[in-house]
């Protein structure tokens, strides 16, 4: 059987987030755009994101949120197309939203209105997707690239790779876009599972373990980086949004220190208590700002004695409030990229103009979104840089 072959100016790879905005911008412009994605579902990580409410960017999104060996590169793209532009879209569509908590958004009801806009812009603009479709391998020629696809071949004046990370594999993550790149003759940052949670050794969690389930308000510290939001105990290890923050910045064999009283001054409360009801036992007093089974699996764990206040003198109080807000726990390692929402690494930005997105090297080759080497923090800050490196790219293929 012949396989065919197709003209079109842009050709996208990846029909995420990243790759779809670009190509609903260049269709815009009257550009000709194909869009291919191996997946059957198209925009998979945008519906399962935000326990399936997508939180799709963050009110606060600023350079700062992002983590990059050039932490520059990812000014232009954000400033050009900010979180009020992606929310005046969405509120176009009449799209309901809240704010979770520290600026994260949400849909109200559910992640498929995002990727039902997203397709309904690419309609608009007559951009053709073709999904379940698998690629071979991309070539340039004297002019544009030829792209060979199990169905047949694509030529095409811009070739955009917006192929993600590594992160969520059962989603059909792949090196592919790291492998066109290094075809290409540019370097890859090391990469890592990012915002993902801890798993400890065998001896931490024999213990805590047993806590799985129960969360808590703390602090989580490591390389200079604090985050302070929610924890949760798991059977293997420790997750929760502070957790998953500060993996980011976490290497192996570093220590992370976990304040489990951020808000206040437990040393203080604890003397405070012992005026007032010296006969309370330890437990009870920490019962009234932690669960009974945190407190209960804690306080042997940190080998600390439960009597009445009275017993302890002050420096006893005062190491039983360092144990509770000075933590330090050194995990074992993490879930890796099954559960790690984003990776960290990927294309290195010093190959590619902050301004397009273009490879400065390769003309008509373009990265855009989780594939290059910028990686937000949790909360809406990647799929924010998913629209705005996608809005860049598409001004110009």
């Amino acid at each position: 059987m012949t396989k065919s072959v197709k003209n079109y100016d842009v050709v996208v790879l990846g029909a995420g987030a990243a790759g779809l905005f670009c190509a609903i911008e260049a269709g815009k412009r009257g550009r000709k755009v194909a869009v291919i994605d191996h997946a059957k579902r198209l925009g998979g990580k945008i519906l399962m994101s935000g326990g399936g409410r997508c939180n799709f960017t963050n009110m606060y999104a600023s350079h700062e949120n992002f983590l990059s060996q050039n932490p520059h590169f990812c000014k232009s793209a954000l400033s050009r197309y900010t979180q009020w532009d992606f929310i005046g879209l969405v509120s176009d569509y009449g799209i309901a939203y809240h704010e979770k908590t520290l600026g994260q958004l949400f849909c109200d009801d559910t992640a498929k209105d995002i990727v039902d806009m997203l397709l309904s812009e690419c309609k608009k603009a007559k951009v053709e997707i073709i999904n379940r479709c698998d690629f071979i391998s991309v070539d340039a020629r004297e002019i544009g690239y030829e792209v060979e696809v199990a169905t047949g071949t694509l030529h095409c004046e811009s070739f955009v790779v917006a192929t993600g990370g590594l992160s969520m594999p059962k989603l059909g993550a792949s090196p592919i876009g790291y492998r066109i790149a290094e075809q290409f003759g540019l370097d890859i940052v090391p990469t890592k599972a990012a915002l993902v949670p801890f798993t400890l050794h065998d001896t931490d969690k024999a213990v805590l373990s047993t806590l799985s389930g129960v969360s808590a308000d703390a602090s989580a510290s490591c390389n200079n980086t604090s985050f302070s939001e929610n924890i949760l105990f798991t059977h293997r290890g420790l997750s929760g949004p502070a957790v998953l923050q500060i993996s980011s910045f976490w290497v192996p064999g570093n220590d992370v220190c976990f304040d489990l009283f951020p808000k206040g001054d437990l040393q203080a409360e604890l003397a405070s208590a012992k005026l007032n009801q010296p006969d309370a036992l330890l437990s009870t007093v920490l019962s009234a700002h932690y669960s009974k089974r945190l407190v209960q699996t804690l306080l042997p764990y940190f080998k600390i004695d439960n009597k009445p206040l009275k017993q302890y003198n002050d420096n006893a109080l005062k190491q039983v409030a360092q144990a509770f807000s000075q933590w330090h726990i050194k995990p074992n390692g993490t879930e890796g990229y099954r559960t790690a929402e984003v990776t960290l690494g990927g294309v290195n930005t010093d190959h590619l103009s902050s301004k397009t997105m273009e490879c400065k090297t390769q003309a008509g080759l373009y990265f855009i979104g989780e594939v290059m080497d910028v990686t937000g923090w949790l909360g809406g800050y990647n799929f924010q840089w998913a629209w705005s490196s996608g809005w860049c790219a598409g001004q110009v293929v």
